[in-house]
Protein backbone atom coordinates (compact mmCIF):
# COMPACT_ATOMS: atom_id res chain seq x y z
CA UNK A 1 0.00 0.00 0.00
CA UNK A 2 1.78 3.47 -0.83
CA UNK A 3 0.79 6.63 0.68
CA UNK A 4 1.95 10.30 0.22
CA UNK A 5 3.00 11.14 3.89
CA UNK A 6 2.39 14.95 3.11
CA UNK A 7 -1.07 14.39 3.19
CA UNK A 8 -1.76 12.15 6.80
CA UNK A 9 -4.31 13.40 8.68
CA UNK A 10 -3.63 15.53 11.48
CA UNK A 11 -5.66 14.22 14.48
CA UNK A 12 -5.44 16.51 17.46
CA UNK A 13 -6.78 15.77 21.25
CA UNK A 14 -7.71 18.09 24.00
CA UNK A 15 -5.15 19.94 25.67
CA UNK A 16 -5.81 18.25 29.00
CA UNK A 17 -4.92 14.99 27.60
CA UNK A 18 -1.68 16.22 26.60
CA UNK A 19 1.30 15.61 29.30
CA UNK A 20 3.57 18.26 27.41
CA UNK A 21 0.29 20.63 27.07
CA UNK A 22 -0.64 20.28 30.43
CA UNK A 23 3.10 20.87 32.03
CA UNK A 24 3.64 23.74 30.03
CA UNK A 25 0.18 24.94 31.00
CA UNK A 26 1.28 24.65 34.73
CA UNK A 27 4.03 26.48 33.85
CA UNK A 28 2.54 29.30 32.79
CA UNK A 29 0.52 29.40 35.65
CA UNK A 30 3.65 29.26 37.48
CA UNK A 31 5.14 32.70 35.91
CA UNK A 32 4.81 35.88 38.21
CA UNK A 33 4.20 39.26 36.59
CA UNK A 34 6.22 41.79 38.10
CA UNK A 35 5.78 44.26 35.53
CA UNK A 36 8.99 46.57 35.70
CA UNK A 37 12.17 45.43 36.77
CA UNK A 38 15.43 46.49 37.18
CA UNK A 39 18.06 44.05 35.16
CA UNK A 40 20.52 43.09 37.81
CA UNK A 41 23.73 43.19 35.08
CA UNK A 42 22.61 46.34 32.84
CA UNK A 43 20.84 48.22 35.34
CA UNK A 44 18.12 48.77 33.09
CA UNK A 45 14.26 49.12 33.70
CA UNK A 46 12.41 45.82 31.66
CA UNK A 47 9.20 44.25 31.38
CA UNK A 48 10.20 40.84 33.68
CA UNK A 49 7.26 37.88 33.32
CA UNK A 50 9.33 34.98 34.53
CA UNK A 51 9.86 35.21 38.26
CA UNK A 52 13.69 33.91 39.08
CA UNK A 53 11.89 31.35 41.00
CA UNK A 54 10.45 30.06 37.66
CA UNK A 55 13.99 30.85 36.44
CA UNK A 56 15.19 28.48 38.70
CA UNK A 57 12.65 25.74 38.16
CA UNK A 58 13.29 25.57 34.29
CA UNK A 59 17.03 25.27 34.42
CA UNK A 60 16.53 22.90 36.56
CA UNK A 61 13.83 20.51 34.94
CA UNK A 62 15.88 20.82 31.85
CA UNK A 63 19.47 20.19 32.56
CA UNK A 64 19.26 17.02 32.93
CA UNK A 65 17.78 16.08 29.47
CA UNK A 66 19.71 18.80 27.50
CA UNK A 67 22.81 17.09 29.14
CA UNK A 68 21.52 13.78 28.08
CA UNK A 69 21.36 15.43 24.53
CA UNK A 70 24.83 16.05 23.77
CA UNK A 71 26.31 12.91 25.28
CA UNK A 72 26.04 13.67 28.23
CA UNK A 73 28.63 14.35 30.93
CA UNK A 74 32.17 13.92 30.23
CA UNK A 75 33.39 11.41 33.46
CA UNK A 76 36.52 10.09 32.57
CA UNK A 77 38.72 12.63 33.57
CA UNK A 78 36.87 14.09 36.99
CA UNK A 79 39.24 16.11 37.48
CA UNK A 80 39.24 18.21 34.61
CA UNK A 81 35.16 18.56 35.07
CA UNK A 82 35.79 19.69 38.80
CA UNK A 83 38.45 22.09 37.37
CA UNK A 84 36.01 23.49 35.04
CA UNK A 85 33.41 24.00 37.37
CA UNK A 86 36.03 25.58 39.86
CA UNK A 87 36.84 27.97 37.31
CA UNK A 88 33.19 28.57 36.80
CA UNK A 89 32.32 29.54 40.65
CA UNK A 90 35.28 32.06 40.50
CA UNK A 91 33.60 33.73 37.92
CA UNK A 92 30.30 33.41 39.37
CA UNK A 93 31.15 34.97 42.63
CA UNK A 94 32.41 38.14 40.47
CA UNK A 95 28.59 38.04 38.63
CA UNK A 96 26.25 41.35 39.54
CA UNK A 97 23.79 38.01 40.34
CA UNK A 98 24.11 35.42 42.19
CA UNK A 99 22.33 32.22 41.23
CA UNK A 100 22.41 28.27 42.00
CA UNK A 101 25.29 28.03 39.25
CA UNK A 102 26.72 25.28 37.79
CA UNK A 103 29.11 24.06 35.14
CA UNK A 104 29.94 20.73 33.62
CA UNK A 105 32.17 19.56 31.18
CA UNK A 106 29.96 17.58 27.97
CA UNK A 107 31.26 14.56 26.55
CA UNK A 108 30.84 15.91 22.72
CA UNK A 109 33.38 16.41 20.23
CA UNK A 110 31.24 19.43 18.75
CA UNK A 111 32.58 22.46 20.25
CA UNK A 112 29.94 24.06 22.14
CA UNK A 113 28.89 26.35 24.91
CA UNK A 114 25.45 27.03 26.23
CA UNK A 115 23.73 28.34 29.58
CA UNK A 116 19.71 27.69 30.95
CA UNK A 117 18.14 30.03 32.93
CA UNK A 118 18.72 30.13 36.53
CA UNK A 119 22.77 29.57 35.73
CA UNK A 120 22.49 26.17 34.70
CA UNK A 121 25.59 26.19 32.04
CA UNK A 122 27.54 23.26 29.86
CA UNK A 123 31.15 23.28 27.59
CA UNK A 124 31.59 20.41 25.63
CA UNK A 125 35.28 18.54 25.68
CA UNK A 126 35.61 19.90 21.95
CA UNK A 127 35.27 23.46 23.04
CA UNK A 128 37.96 22.50 25.53
CA UNK A 129 40.23 21.22 23.39
CA UNK A 130 40.12 24.26 20.73
CA UNK A 131 41.43 26.80 24.22
CA UNK A 132 44.48 27.16 24.90
CA UNK A 133 44.29 29.01 28.29
CA UNK A 134 42.40 29.54 31.86
CA UNK A 135 41.84 33.00 30.43
CA UNK A 136 40.12 31.87 27.22
CA UNK A 137 38.15 29.27 29.47
CA UNK A 138 36.93 32.30 32.12
CA UNK A 139 35.88 34.19 28.69
CA UNK A 140 33.78 31.56 27.45
CA UNK A 141 32.44 30.98 30.86
CA UNK A 142 31.88 34.54 31.52
CA UNK A 143 29.74 34.95 28.14
CA UNK A 144 27.58 32.08 29.52
CA UNK A 145 26.73 33.34 32.82
CA UNK A 146 25.84 37.12 31.70
CA UNK A 147 23.27 34.73 29.34
CA UNK A 148 22.01 33.60 32.68
CA UNK A 149 22.30 36.81 34.53
CA UNK A 150 21.05 39.16 31.92
CA UNK A 151 17.87 37.07 31.68
CA UNK A 152 18.80 36.43 28.26
CA UNK A 153 17.01 32.71 28.24
CA UNK A 154 14.38 33.96 29.88
CA UNK A 155 13.23 37.06 27.93
CA UNK A 156 13.32 34.66 24.47
CA UNK A 157 10.48 32.39 27.03
CA UNK A 158 8.87 35.86 28.00
CA UNK A 159 8.63 36.47 24.04
CA UNK A 160 6.52 33.72 23.74
CA UNK A 161 8.40 32.07 20.59
CA UNK A 162 9.97 28.70 22.87
CA UNK A 163 6.63 28.03 24.77
CA UNK A 164 4.08 28.50 21.05
CA UNK A 165 7.17 25.92 19.02
CA UNK A 166 6.60 23.48 22.48
CA UNK A 167 2.93 23.88 22.62
CA UNK A 168 3.04 23.04 18.94
CA UNK A 169 5.09 20.03 20.05
CA UNK A 170 7.76 20.68 17.55
CA UNK A 171 10.35 18.25 18.08
CA UNK A 172 14.12 18.66 17.41
CA UNK A 173 16.26 15.98 16.23
CA UNK A 174 19.17 14.98 17.82
CA UNK A 175 22.78 14.97 16.51
CA UNK A 176 22.44 14.19 12.30
CA UNK A 177 25.10 12.21 12.16
CA UNK A 178 24.57 10.12 15.31
CA UNK A 179 20.96 9.90 14.66
CA UNK A 180 20.95 6.08 13.86
CA UNK A 181 17.46 5.81 15.15
CA UNK A 182 15.98 9.11 13.77
CA UNK A 183 16.30 10.06 17.72
CA UNK A 184 13.65 13.19 18.26
CA UNK A 185 13.76 14.77 22.20
CA UNK A 186 9.87 14.90 22.96
CA UNK A 187 8.04 16.13 25.94
CA UNK A 188 8.77 19.04 27.69
CA UNK A 189 12.72 18.72 27.15
CA UNK A 190 12.23 19.97 24.14
CA UNK A 191 11.88 23.39 25.82
CA UNK A 192 15.23 23.01 26.88
CA UNK A 193 16.78 21.87 23.10
CA UNK A 194 15.15 25.46 22.23
CA UNK A 195 16.43 27.13 24.57
CA UNK A 196 20.38 26.48 23.51
CA UNK A 197 20.23 26.20 20.00
CA UNK A 198 18.45 30.03 19.97
CA UNK A 199 20.81 32.34 17.75
CA UNK A 200 20.87 35.20 20.72
CA UNK A 201 20.17 38.67 19.40
CA UNK A 202 22.81 40.69 18.28
CA UNK A 203 22.40 42.96 21.45
CA UNK A 204 22.45 39.96 23.75
CA UNK A 205 25.62 38.79 22.80
CA UNK A 206 27.47 42.07 23.12
CA UNK A 207 25.93 42.46 26.30
CA UNK A 208 27.34 39.23 26.98
CA UNK A 209 31.22 40.22 25.79
CA UNK A 210 30.79 43.46 27.69
CA UNK A 211 29.66 42.10 30.96
CA UNK A 212 31.73 38.86 30.51
CA UNK A 213 35.15 40.45 29.72
CA UNK A 214 34.13 42.69 33.54
CA UNK A 215 33.26 39.51 34.82
CA UNK A 216 37.06 37.94 33.80
CA UNK A 217 38.45 41.66 34.85
CA UNK A 218 37.02 41.23 38.80
CA UNK A 219 37.58 37.68 39.23
CA UNK A 220 41.53 38.13 37.88
CA UNK A 221 41.74 36.85 34.50
CA UNK A 222 43.51 38.57 31.69
CA UNK A 223 40.34 40.66 29.53
CA UNK A 224 42.49 40.37 26.34
CA UNK A 225 41.80 37.00 26.35
CA UNK A 226 38.34 37.52 25.58
CA UNK A 227 39.23 39.92 23.19
CA UNK A 228 42.12 37.07 21.17
CA UNK A 229 39.10 34.29 21.50
CA UNK A 230 36.79 36.33 19.49
CA UNK A 231 39.58 37.52 16.69
CA UNK A 232 40.50 34.02 16.48
CA UNK A 233 36.56 32.75 15.85
CA UNK A 234 35.81 35.85 13.63
CA UNK A 235 38.66 34.30 11.44
CA UNK A 236 37.35 31.01 11.69
CA UNK A 237 33.75 31.76 10.88
CA UNK A 238 35.18 32.63 7.29
CA UNK A 239 36.83 29.24 6.34
CA UNK A 240 34.59 26.85 5.16
CA UNK A 241 36.66 24.00 6.83
CA UNK A 242 36.22 24.37 10.29
CA UNK A 243 32.52 22.85 10.54
CA UNK A 244 33.45 22.04 14.25
CA UNK A 245 32.81 25.36 15.49
CA UNK A 246 29.69 25.54 13.29
CA UNK A 247 27.51 24.63 16.50
CA UNK A 248 28.58 27.12 18.30
CA UNK A 249 29.04 29.88 15.97
CA UNK A 250 25.22 29.16 15.25
CA UNK A 251 24.20 30.23 18.69
CA UNK A 252 26.79 32.85 19.25
CA UNK A 253 28.05 34.19 15.71
CA UNK A 254 31.43 35.76 15.59
CA UNK A 255 31.71 39.56 14.27
CA UNK A 256 34.15 42.05 13.55
CA UNK A 257 31.54 44.60 15.58
CA UNK A 258 32.27 41.97 18.44
CA UNK A 259 35.93 42.08 18.39
CA UNK A 260 36.33 45.78 17.85
CA UNK A 261 33.40 46.04 20.98
CA UNK A 262 35.67 44.12 22.64
CA UNK A 263 38.86 45.72 22.43
CA UNK A 264 36.80 49.48 23.43
CA UNK A 265 35.78 47.43 26.69
CA UNK A 266 38.90 46.20 27.89
CA UNK A 267 40.70 49.76 27.02
CA UNK A 268 37.89 51.52 29.60
CA UNK A 269 38.19 49.00 31.84
CA UNK A 270 42.13 48.93 32.63
CA UNK A 271 40.99 52.70 33.62
CA UNK A 272 39.63 51.77 36.39
CA UNK A 273 40.91 48.17 37.17
CA UNK A 274 44.18 47.59 37.70
CA UNK A 275 46.43 44.60 38.80
CA UNK A 276 48.24 41.24 38.01
CA UNK A 277 45.40 39.61 35.83
CA UNK A 278 46.00 35.93 34.97
CA UNK A 279 46.52 33.66 31.11
CA UNK A 280 46.86 30.68 32.82
CA UNK A 281 48.09 28.78 29.95
CA UNK A 282 50.35 26.64 31.43
CA UNK A 283 47.51 25.59 34.01
CA UNK A 284 45.34 24.98 31.91
CA UNK A 285 47.52 22.95 29.19
CA UNK A 286 48.14 20.99 32.34
CA UNK A 287 44.88 20.28 32.96
CA UNK A 288 43.53 19.14 29.34
CA UNK A 289 47.01 16.65 29.38
CA UNK A 290 45.01 13.67 29.60
CA UNK A 291 42.08 14.41 27.13
CA UNK A 292 44.41 15.98 24.97
CA UNK A 293 46.32 12.55 24.79
CA UNK A 294 43.32 10.56 24.23
CA UNK A 295 42.14 12.68 21.30
CA UNK A 296 43.31 9.74 18.59
CA UNK A 297 40.56 7.65 20.41
CA UNK A 298 37.29 10.45 20.12
CA UNK A 299 38.62 11.11 16.24
CA UNK A 300 38.30 7.43 15.67
CA UNK A 301 35.07 7.36 17.46
CA UNK A 302 34.08 10.26 15.95
CA UNK A 303 35.05 8.47 12.48
CA UNK A 304 32.77 5.00 13.29
CA UNK A 305 30.23 7.72 14.17
CA UNK A 306 30.42 9.10 10.54
CA UNK A 307 31.01 5.63 9.35
CA UNK A 308 27.83 4.66 10.60
CA UNK A 309 25.88 7.83 9.09
CA UNK A 310 27.16 6.29 5.92
CA UNK A 311 26.06 2.81 5.88
CA UNK A 312 29.72 1.09 6.85
CA UNK A 313 29.32 -1.16 9.42
CA UNK A 314 32.67 -2.32 8.58
CA UNK A 315 34.78 0.72 8.62
CA UNK A 316 32.66 1.54 11.89
CA UNK A 317 33.57 -1.80 13.41
CA UNK A 318 37.34 -0.61 12.67
CA UNK A 319 37.42 2.93 14.19
CA UNK A 320 35.31 1.84 17.19
CA UNK A 321 38.11 -1.13 17.72
CA UNK A 322 41.06 1.46 17.38
CA UNK A 323 38.91 4.32 19.88
CA UNK A 324 38.63 1.02 22.24
CA UNK A 325 41.70 -0.02 22.42
CA UNK A 326 43.12 3.97 23.00
CA UNK A 327 41.21 4.56 25.61
CA UNK A 328 38.96 1.59 27.65
CA UNK A 329 37.49 3.89 29.94
CA UNK A 330 35.48 5.67 27.87
CA UNK A 331 31.45 4.19 27.91
CA UNK A 332 30.42 5.95 24.97
CA UNK A 333 32.64 3.56 22.92
CA UNK A 334 31.45 0.93 24.20
CA UNK A 335 27.83 1.98 23.52
CA UNK A 336 28.90 3.09 20.08
CA UNK A 337 30.11 -0.53 19.68
CA UNK A 338 26.72 -1.91 20.92
CA UNK A 339 25.15 0.22 18.26
CA UNK A 340 27.60 -1.50 15.44
CA UNK A 341 26.22 -5.03 16.63
CA UNK A 342 22.94 -3.94 16.96
CA UNK A 343 22.92 -2.97 13.30
CA UNK A 344 24.71 -6.06 12.22
CA UNK A 345 22.04 -7.89 14.13
CA UNK A 346 24.63 -9.18 16.50
CA UNK A 347 21.91 -8.86 19.25
CA UNK A 348 23.89 -11.34 22.18
CA UNK A 349 27.24 -9.11 21.43
CA UNK A 350 25.46 -5.86 20.94
CA UNK A 351 23.69 -6.86 24.74
CA UNK A 352 27.66 -7.18 26.01
CA UNK A 353 28.62 -3.66 25.15
CA UNK A 354 25.50 -1.80 26.13
CA UNK A 355 25.89 -3.70 29.69
CA UNK A 356 29.70 -2.74 29.54
CA UNK A 357 28.88 0.88 28.77
CA UNK A 358 26.15 1.01 31.66
CA UNK A 359 28.83 -0.55 33.88
CA UNK A 360 31.12 2.28 33.52
CA UNK A 361 28.54 4.83 33.11
CA UNK A 362 24.74 4.28 33.92
CA UNK A 363 23.33 7.53 33.52
CA UNK A 364 23.48 8.20 29.99
CA UNK A 365 19.87 7.37 28.47
CA UNK A 366 21.13 6.18 25.00
CA UNK A 367 22.65 2.49 26.65
CA UNK A 368 19.18 2.26 28.25
CA UNK A 369 17.66 2.80 24.86
CA UNK A 370 20.06 0.31 22.93
CA UNK A 371 19.71 -2.46 25.44
CA UNK A 372 16.05 -2.31 25.21
CA UNK A 373 15.57 -2.93 21.81
CA UNK A 374 18.03 -5.68 21.74
CA UNK A 375 15.67 -7.37 23.93
CA UNK A 376 12.99 -6.53 22.27
CA UNK A 377 14.40 -7.91 19.73
CA UNK A 378 15.13 -11.27 21.41
CA UNK A 379 11.67 -11.36 22.42
CA UNK A 380 12.00 -10.28 26.34
CA UNK A 381 9.49 -7.66 26.00
CA UNK A 382 8.95 -7.42 30.14
CA UNK A 383 13.19 -6.48 30.32
CA UNK A 384 12.75 -4.49 27.54
CA UNK A 385 9.82 -2.02 28.46
CA UNK A 386 12.20 -1.38 31.88
CA UNK A 387 15.24 0.07 30.04
CA UNK A 388 13.07 1.99 27.40
CA UNK A 389 11.62 3.67 30.39
CA UNK A 390 14.91 4.39 32.16
CA UNK A 391 15.47 5.87 29.03
CA UNK A 392 13.04 8.11 28.77
CA UNK A 393 13.40 9.40 31.97
CA UNK A 394 16.91 10.58 31.16
CA UNK A 395 15.53 11.69 27.67
CA UNK A 396 12.21 11.50 26.68
CA UNK A 397 12.85 10.24 22.89
CA UNK A 398 10.58 9.02 20.05
CA UNK A 399 12.53 5.81 19.60
CA UNK A 400 12.28 4.56 22.84
CA UNK A 401 8.18 6.04 23.05
CA UNK A 402 8.01 4.35 19.84
CA UNK A 403 8.82 0.94 21.07
CA UNK A 404 6.86 0.80 23.98
CA UNK A 405 3.82 1.58 21.46
CA UNK A 406 4.98 -2.04 19.46
CA UNK A 407 5.23 -3.57 22.64
CA UNK A 408 1.87 -2.63 24.40
CA UNK A 409 0.26 -3.40 20.73
CA UNK A 410 1.82 -6.39 20.99
CA UNK A 411 0.44 -7.21 24.42
CA UNK A 412 -2.56 -6.62 23.97
CA UNK A 413 -2.84 -2.99 24.96
CA UNK A 414 -4.14 -0.83 22.77
CA UNK A 415 -5.07 1.99 24.56
CA UNK A 416 -1.41 2.36 25.90
CA UNK A 417 0.24 1.92 22.28
CA UNK A 418 -2.06 4.36 20.96
CA UNK A 419 -1.14 6.85 23.95
CA UNK A 420 2.69 6.14 22.80
CA UNK A 421 1.73 6.62 19.20
CA UNK A 422 -0.21 9.98 19.74
CA UNK A 423 3.11 11.08 21.53
CA UNK A 424 5.63 10.15 18.61
CA UNK A 425 3.35 11.69 15.69
CA UNK A 426 3.85 14.80 17.19
CA UNK A 427 7.50 15.39 16.38
CA UNK A 428 8.89 15.05 12.53
CA UNK A 429 10.56 12.39 10.29
CA UNK A 430 9.50 9.15 9.26
CA UNK A 431 8.99 7.62 12.67
CA UNK A 432 6.65 10.09 13.40
CA UNK A 433 4.70 9.45 9.95
CA UNK A 434 4.60 5.62 10.81
CA UNK A 435 3.65 6.59 14.94
CA UNK A 436 0.52 8.17 13.16
CA UNK A 437 -0.07 5.69 10.71
CA UNK A 438 -0.10 3.06 13.76
CA UNK A 439 -2.25 5.33 15.81
CA UNK A 440 -4.88 5.99 13.24
CA UNK A 441 -5.39 2.53 12.71
CA UNK A 442 -6.08 1.80 15.98
CA UNK A 443 -8.09 4.88 16.54
CA UNK A 444 -10.65 4.33 13.40
CA UNK A 445 -12.69 1.96 14.50
CA UNK A 446 -13.85 3.82 17.76
CA UNK A 447 -13.36 7.38 15.92
CA UNK A 448 -14.37 6.65 12.26
CA UNK A 449 -16.13 10.35 11.88
CA UNK A 450 -12.78 11.97 12.92
CA UNK A 451 -10.84 10.29 9.21
CA UNK A 452 -14.07 9.96 7.11
CA UNK A 453 -16.08 12.35 6.26
CA UNK A 454 -19.93 12.16 4.85
CA UNK A 455 -21.71 14.70 2.84
CA UNK A 456 -25.55 14.01 1.73
CA UNK A 457 -26.23 14.98 -1.81
CA UNK A 458 -29.55 14.69 -4.04
CA UNK A 459 -29.03 13.82 -7.26
CA UNK A 460 -31.74 12.88 -9.92
CA UNK A 461 -34.33 13.32 -6.84
CA UNK A 462 -32.22 10.37 -4.76
CA UNK A 463 -29.69 10.60 -1.59
CA UNK A 464 -26.41 9.97 -2.81
CA UNK A 465 -23.91 10.22 0.17
CA UNK A 466 -20.14 11.48 -1.02
CA UNK A 467 -17.66 9.52 1.53
CA UNK A 468 -14.07 10.73 1.71
CA UNK A 469 -11.41 8.76 3.41
CA UNK A 470 -8.67 10.98 4.80
CA UNK A 471 -6.22 8.29 5.59
CA UNK A 472 -4.00 6.40 3.68
CA UNK A 473 -5.83 2.99 4.80
CA UNK A 474 -8.05 1.05 2.75
CA UNK A 475 -11.09 0.69 4.31
CA UNK A 476 -12.62 -2.92 3.20
CA UNK A 477 -16.17 -2.54 4.50
CA UNK A 478 -18.41 0.51 6.34
CA UNK A 479 -21.89 0.58 7.46
CA UNK A 480 -23.68 4.16 7.85
CA UNK A 481 -26.73 4.82 9.43
CA UNK A 482 -28.99 7.40 7.87
CA UNK A 483 -31.31 9.13 10.08
CA UNK A 484 -33.97 10.69 7.89
CA UNK A 485 -36.33 13.00 10.43
CA UNK A 486 -39.87 14.56 9.09
CA UNK A 487 -42.98 16.11 10.29
CA UNK A 488 -44.40 12.95 10.24
CA UNK A 489 -42.15 10.26 10.82
CA UNK A 490 -39.22 9.24 11.64
CA UNK A 491 -36.85 6.67 9.99
CA UNK A 492 -33.55 4.56 9.79
CA UNK A 493 -31.84 2.64 6.98
CA UNK A 494 -28.08 1.00 6.94
CA UNK A 495 -26.44 0.88 3.95
CA UNK A 496 -22.96 -0.74 3.03
CA UNK A 497 -19.82 0.56 1.24
CA UNK A 498 -17.76 -1.86 0.12
CA UNK A 499 -14.21 -0.51 -0.55
CA UNK A 500 -12.39 2.72 -0.21
CA UNK A 501 -8.79 3.79 -1.26
CA UNK A 502 -6.85 5.90 0.86
CA UNK A 503 -7.49 9.73 -0.13
CA UNK A 504 -10.40 8.67 -2.21
CA UNK A 505 -13.93 9.66 -2.12
CA UNK A 506 -16.73 7.92 -3.34
CA UNK A 507 -20.57 8.54 -4.60
CA UNK A 508 -23.01 6.17 -2.27
CA UNK A 509 -26.32 5.46 -3.55
CA UNK A 510 -28.65 5.01 -0.53
CA UNK A 511 -32.12 4.52 -2.70
CA UNK A 512 -33.94 6.89 -0.66
CA UNK A 513 -36.31 9.50 -2.72
CA UNK A 514 -37.39 11.87 -0.56
CA UNK A 515 -41.12 13.80 -1.42
CA UNK A 516 -40.23 17.08 -2.90
CA UNK A 517 -43.02 18.55 -0.91
CA UNK A 518 -42.46 17.31 2.74
CA UNK A 519 -39.46 18.88 4.39
CA UNK A 520 -36.90 15.98 6.29
CA UNK A 521 -33.52 16.67 8.29
CA UNK A 522 -30.83 13.69 7.36
CA UNK A 523 -28.57 12.52 9.67
CA UNK A 524 -25.48 10.03 9.30
CA UNK A 525 -23.24 7.98 11.49
CA UNK A 526 -20.68 5.03 10.84
CA UNK A 527 -21.51 2.31 12.63
CA UNK A 528 -18.57 0.21 11.92
CA UNK A 529 -15.60 0.24 9.34
CA UNK A 530 -13.31 -2.62 8.79
CA UNK A 531 -9.44 -1.91 7.54
CA UNK A 532 -7.45 -3.98 4.77
CA UNK A 533 -5.33 -6.39 7.02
Amino acid sequence: MKSDPSRLYHHFMPCNRDPVCSWLILLLAGLLVHGCAVNPVTGKNELSLVSEASEIRIGDKQYLPTQQSQGGLYSVDVGLSQYVNEVGKRLAQASDRQLPYEFVVLNDSVANAWALPGGKIAVTRGLLLRLSSEAELAAVLAHEIVHAAARHGAKTIERGTLLQGALMAASMRLDKNQDRYGNMIMGSAQLGAQLISQSYSRSAELEADQFGILYMARAGYDPNAAVSLQETFVVLSQSQKQTWLSELFASHPPSQERVNRNKQTVFELQKTIRGDFEVGADRYQKKLTYLASKSEAYRAFDKARQAIHQGDLTAADQQIRTAIREEPKEPRFFGLQGEIAYENKQYLSAMAHYKTALKIDPNYYEYYLGKGLVLFKLGRKQAAISDLKKSNQLLPNAVATHALGEISLEQGNKQAAKEYFRAVMKGSGSQAETAKLQFVKLDITANPQAYVDIQTLVRDQEIILKVTNSTPLEITQMSIVISIESQDESRQKTVSLRYLKGYQDKLLKTGIRPVPSIPIAIGTRIKAIHLSS
